[in-house]
């Protein structure tokens, strides 16, 4: 399970990696062809959707590398099992705010299914506000992962005070 949860990552960072440079290239071109006075209207609805799908894989990605940004200077001055009682209460909250974003975020994407990109028409919104289920179901099992470790950390380390 966790051989695919890592090849699951590597894919996450691989299109991450992919529609940045497809935004960059969008945003780039649009510009130089908005100064040649021959505008590509649908450039910018068609960066704009990737950024939002590139911001959720990224997101993921950077939260399995423990790379998001955190204050933890009090929680370190702790015993390591208690930093690992609060990581795991932690991550409980953030699992049930995840949640909460793929409940509600599947209700908008519904919402949206009408709503076309400026631009870029007959191209429905829903497939760029899906992106917030999806990437925090993504995140969700980053969670859940990250929660089975911590879980085993605090068991080696009661067999390790017991032995």
């Amino acid at each position: 399970m966790r051989k695919i949860y890592e090849i699951l990552g590597k894919i996450e960072l691989y299109v991450a990696e992919v529609l940045l440079i497809l935004i960059v290239v969008l945003v780039f071109s649009a510009g130089v062809s908005r100064t040649l006075k021959n505008p590509i209207y649908w450039a910018n609805p068609l960066a704009s959707f990737f950024f939002a799908w590139a911001t959720m894989f990224a997101m993921d990605a950077a939260y399995r590398r423990d790379k998001l940004m955190n204050v933890d200077f009090l929680v370190k001055r702790f015993p390591q099992k208690i930093q690992s009682y609060i990581k795991i209460f932690n991550y409980l909250v953030i699992l049930a705010f995840l949640i909460f974003l793929i409940v509600f975020g599947v209700k908008l994407a519904f919402i949206q299914r009408y709503r076309t990109f400026e631009g870029m028409y007959g191209f429905s919104y829903m497939w760029a506000t899906l992106s917030i289920p999806v990437g925090s179901l993504l995140l969700s099992i980053t969670t859940l992962v990250k929660i089975i470790d911590e879980i085993t950390n605090l068991r080696r380390w009661r067999k390790e005070l017991c032995s």
